[in-house]
């Protein structure tokens, strides 16, 4: 499946549904990747149709009933701005919206799966909340993060050993960081210095 918000930040997908959830986040404006893909209608719309066909098709779920109508991008960049609120531990507690709906259903090995329905908007959220819920049984929801450099901000899935990561390129992100801090060190040391030296 191609999460083409995720890999335009040149990002290694999520495993599994978290892959749905940092796409979602990763469809923000980060210079210089890339616009706001939910900024507009024509943009957002086929984004929103593309990503719920295509994670309905790999499931082996009904799609979303319907095409995206007014409405779903605000409810989807509303629910882009909770999910990175959760990621960084700053959100506050609400409850999900009534229309967001989910529905047992078995596969043929009997497990149980929550398949979303509804319209887009609707269905892309029960999906997220969906895969949120289980990231956060299976202890792999700590791993995805908002890369730290303050100008970036795109999600990632943490590989490594001891979940250290801050960054989504140590290279970019990271060098940018250091050099300021470096900066920083610098001024603050030539301030502290006796005028003379």
């Amino acid at each position: 499946m191609s999460w083409t918000s995720t890999e335009r930040y040149r990002i290694r997908p999520a495993p599994g549904g978290l892959a749905l959830v940092q796409e979602l986040l990763n469809t923000r404006a980060i210079p210089p990747y890339g616009e706001d893909v939910l900024g507009g209608e024509e943009s957002g719309g086929r984004w929103l149709r593309d990503v719920t066909s295509a994670w309905a098709e790999a499931q082996g779920w009904p799609g979303p009933s319907g095409e995206p109508r007014a409405g779903d991008l605000e409810r989807v960049s509303a629910l882009r701005e909770r999910v990175a609120a959760l990621v960084t531990g700053e959100a506050e507690p609400v409850r999900a919206p009534a229309d967001v709906c989910l529905r047992p259903d078995l596969d043929e090995e009997g497990r149980v799966a929550l398949v979303p329905v509804g319209r887009p908007g609707e269905w892309l959220e029960a999906s997220v909340w969906a895969q949120i819920l289980l990231a956060q049984t299976d202890g792999t929801w700590q791993r995805l993060k908002l890369c730290r450099e303050p100008a970036c901000r795109s999600a990632f899935y943490d590989r490594s050993r001891n979940n250290s990561g801050v960054w989504h390129d140590v290279r970019r992100c990271g060098n940018a960081a250091n050099l300021r801090a470096s900066r920083a060190r610098r001024r603050q040391r030539a301030a502290a210095a006796p005028a003379g030296e």
